[in-house]
C-alpha cells in the first residue's frame, strides 16, 4: 500500500490526511480555504497544515478549488467526455511541493459547466458503486452521467446557494425567527416543488404564506429546502432511466433529503458517503503517482523487472507472469 498525503482544499475549508501504507495516521482541518487565506500565501498555509509530515518523501495530492483561478495554481480542466482513469496522468505540479488533480469541464452551446474536487469523488464512486447517474448535493449540486468509467456529461444546480441567498438576503427570510427543523414542512415543500414546471412564481408565496399566518414562521427554511430540492430532482431526472438507481454522494443529512425527494417521484437511490468516495479516489491517484515516480527514479530497474516478468519469471507476489 502507498504512503501519501491527501488534501481536499476547497473555497472555505481545507482537510488533510497523512497515510502510511494505506492507513490514516493523522488528520488535520483548517478554515483556510482558498478564499480565506487570511493574508497568507497558499504555500504558507500548505507548510502550516503539513508541518511535521514527510512532504518531501511521499506523494502529496491535492484536489478542489486549490486548482482554480482563485487558488494556488490554475490547473487546466479535462474536457468531457473523459475517462476517470485519466485524472492520475494529468496532474499538475505546484512549486515542487505537491500535485493538483485537474477538474472537469463541459463546453457546448447547450451546456457550459465545470467542477473541481467532485471528479476525485467520482473516481472513487465509480469503483465503489458503479452507476450511470450520480448526484452530488451541496452548495452547487452536480448531476453526472457516466458510461463505462467515462464522464459523458454533467450539469450544476445552485440549489444550496439559492436556499441560502433567499433565506438570508431576500424578502423571503426578512423578519423570520430562528429556524427549526421540521420534517412535515420539508415534505410539503417537496410536494409543491416536484409538481411545478417552474417554481419562480412560487417563491414569493413562501413569504406570503407566513405573513398571512398559513405557514409556521419557524419552519420556512425546511419548506423552502423541500421546494427547491423537489424541483431540482424532478427537473434533473426527467430523462433518467428509472430502472437504475441514482447514486447520491453526500453526507448523511443532505443525502436523506435527496433520498426523500427521489422516493417522492418514484425513483430508487443508493447513498455513498462523500468522504469515503473522495478517499478512495485520491488513494487511487496516489497509487498511480507513486508508481510513476518509482519508474522515473529507477527506470533501469523497472525495465529489467519487466523483462524478467515477460520471460515468465516469478514476480514478488510469487505468481508467474505470462
Amino acid at each position: 500500500m502507498t504512503s501519501y498525503i491527501a488534501i481536499d482544499w476547497g473555497s472555505t475549508n481545507l482537510r488533510a490526511w497523512h497515510y502510511q501504507q494505506g492507513n490514516c495516521v493523522d488528520e488535520r482541518r483548517s478554515e483556510a480555504g482558498v478564499t480565506r487565506l487570511g493574508g497568507r500565501t497558499p504555500a504558507e498555509v500548505f507548510a502550516s497544515v503539513t508541518d511535521g509530515w514527510p512532504v518531501n518523501d511521499v506523494p502529496v495530492v491535492m484536489a478542489g478549488m486549490v486548482g482554480s483561478n482563485a487558488g494556488w495554481l490554475t490547473v487546466p480542466y479535462l474536457a468531457c467526455p473523459v475517462a476517470l482513469d485519466q485524472l492520475s496522468s494529468r496532474l499538475t505540479r505546484v512549486e515542487d511541493k505537491a500535485w493538483i488533480v485537474p477538474g472537469l469541464s463541459v463546453e457546448r452551446a447547450d451546456n457550459y459547466n465545470v467542477m473541481r474536487g467532485e471528479e476525485t469523488q467520482l473516481l472513487g464512486a465509480s469503483a465503489l458503486q458503479p452507476a450511470m447517474q450520480y448526484v452530488m448535493p451541496g452548495t452547487h449540486a452536480k448531476w453526472v452521467q457516466v458510461e463505462q468509467q467515462r464522464v459523458q456529461d454533467f450539469r450544476t444546480v445552485m440549489t444550496g446557494e439559492l436556499h441560502h441567498l433567499l433565506l438570508k438576503q431576500s424578502l423571503i427570510g426578512a423578519g423570520l425567527p430562528e429556524q427549526e427543523e421540521n420534517a412535515a414542512a420539508f415534505r410539503e415543500g417537496l410536494a409543491v416543488g416536484s409538481h411545478d414546471a417552474s417554481i419562480l412564481s412560487r417563491l414569493f408565496e413562501v413569504r406570503a404564506s407566513h405573513v398571512l399566518g398559513a405557514r409556521d414562521r419557524r419552519h420556512i427554511s425546511d419548506f423552502l429546502s423541500g421546494l427547491l430540492i423537489g424541483h431540482e430532482v424532478a427537473l434533473m431526472t426527467q430523462h433518467a432511466d428509472r430502472r437504475q438507481p441514482i447514486i447520491i454522494i453526500a453526507g448523511n443529512a443532505l443525502a436523506q433529503r435527496y433520498q426523500q425527494a427521489l422516493q417522492f417521484i418514484g425513483m430508487d437511490s443508493v447513498t455513498l458517503e462523500g468522504d469515503r468516495a473522495f478517499q478512495h479516489g485520491i488513494r487511487s491517484i496516489a497509487d498511480d503517482l507513486a508508481h510513476k515516480i518509482a519508474i522515473d527514479r529507477h527506470p533501469a530497474w523497472h525495465h529489467a523487472r519487466r523483462g524478467r516478468s515477460a520471460r515468465g519469471c516469478p514476480n514478488r507476489s510469487g505468481f508467474r507472469c505470462h
